[in-house]
């Protein structure tokens, strides 16, 4: 991204903020794993929306007085020995570079500025990050030292930042689609190559292990989130990870997973026979989620309740399952399809923003029906993502068949295992 995406992005938020307010924005700190090692460090999603700045432990100031508004990142200085073992934190030069801010700050600064800024009454309004998945779910560790400020400075109202940022970031920059095109590409890659790869009678996996070493080669070093890669009755359970299991002759195999490109996710869930062919059984069901896929494509443009979406899969089921006499009332789809089809998409996976909006030229979001039949050992998901238009959507997936003729014809064709003499 060119910095002034991210100058941008700030400007956007600095409209939304009251007049003699304050923002602060932590980078985060990846956590402790076990003894001296720590989980992989990836920067808190509203923080780089801002500043472009992928590094522990940074903190970025914005303040708002009448027409002025004020900037400032605080950054490491550099320790020669620290890069020694760990490499070179992020240069002011670097920084300014990167973020488009001109006053870059050593962290050691901070405490004294922090003090200067909430001690003098220049500032009636504070506003921090304050994302909780529940009740319960402990802040960011630097979010919670933020909050902290509040004990020393009561005069100071706390606001929240998060749903201010998270409605920004409902509505993707022609940058931020290139990023996600990018992600699905590696992604329907990496599924080709399980393709090429599937036979009867390897672990799950192994299969996992061949959509891995596409994206390694591509250069990600992030998936988007836990792959699933689940046969036969394993595919009924909606996030199954274990990926341990044989999948045997007969049985089909969901794929739902992503590659993460600069920080962007790709979010794609294919399913397919593991040895080529599709049974008639299969077909049949394959089908219906189709049928229900392409009725939610038919219906996305502008103006659309989000959760219309939702209504029309089941909708679809409803009357479909009736047919084949496996329901008879509407409310019994839920013993079959029990989630959403869609969830945004974008710097998360399941990406932040209202679901109660209606489309709007610029979301991103992915379609996926799916259907789960544990007494017949199958579960099926079809997903592709999608770009709201101007005038209805773009499949940003496109280039990954999911037509089950196109499927088998690869299989047929591609595979180095099955239909070879």
């Amino acid at each position: 991204m060119k910095k002034e995406f991210f100058e941008n992005n700030r400007k956007k938020f600095l409209e939304l903020m009251d007049d003699d307010s304050c923002a602060l924005f932590f980078s985060g700190k990846a956590p402790k794993k076990t003894a001296d090692e720590k989980y992989p460090y990836t920067p808190n999603r509203n923080f780089y929306y801002l500043t472009g700045i992928a590094e522990e432990s940074v903190i970025l100031f914005l303040s708002k007085k009448g027409d002025k508004t004020e900037e400032a990142l605080f950054i490491h200085e550099y320790d020669e020995m620290k890069a020694k073992w760990f490499g070179e934190t992020v240069s002011k030069e670097e920084a300014l570079k990167i973020s488009g801010i001109e006053d870059i700050r050593y962290i050691t600064s901070w405490e004294s500025f922090i003090h200067g800024v909430l001690s003098g009454g220049k500032f009636s309004e504070l506003y921090l990050d304050l994302e909780k998945d529940s009740y319960s779910a402990p802040l960011a560790l630097d979010t919670d030292k933020a909050v902290k400020l509040t004990e020393s400075y009561p005069q100071v109202r706390i606001m929240d930042s998060y749903p201010m940022v998270c409605g920004l970031r409902v509505i993707k920059s022609p940058e931020e689609v290139e990023k996600i095109k990018e992600a699905i590409r590696i992604t329907g890659e990496g599924i080709k190559n399980v393709w090429r790869n599937a036979r009867p009678g390897v672990p799950e996996y192994e299969m996992e292990a061949e959509f891995d070493y596409v994206l390694k080669r591509n250069g990600v070093k992030d998936f988007a989130f836990t792959t699933i890669c689940a046969g036969g009755i394993n595919a009924a359970c909606l996030h199954y990870v274990d990926n341990d299991t044989v999948v045997n002759d007969g049985e089909m195999l969901l794929l739902d997973l992503g590659a993460q490109y600069d920080y962007y996710n790709g979010d794609i869930s294919r399913t397919f026979p593991i040895n080529g062919k599709f049974s008639e059984e299969q077909r049949k069901y394959y089908d219906l989620v189709m049928l229900a896929h392409k009725n939610v494509f038919d219906a996305i443009k502008p103006g659309l309740p989000f959760k219309r979406l939702n209504e029309i899969v089941r909708e679809t089921y409803a009357e479909e399952l009736k047919k084949m006499g496996m329901i008879k009332e509407d409310s019994e789809v839920s013993k079959y399809y029990f989630h959403g089809v869609s969830h945004y998409l974008g710097l998360d996976t399941h990406d932040v923003g209202s679901r109660e909006l209606n489309l709007q030229e610029g979301m991103v979001f992915t379609v996926e029906p799916g259907i789960y039949i544990p007494e017949l050992n199958l579960g099926i998901r079809i997903e592709d993502d999608v770009l709201v238009t101007k005038d209805g959507m773009e499949n940003l997936s496109e280039g990954i068949i999911r037509e089950a003729s196109d499927i088998e014809k690869f299989m047929a064709e591609e595979n180095i295992y099955l239909n070879k003499k």
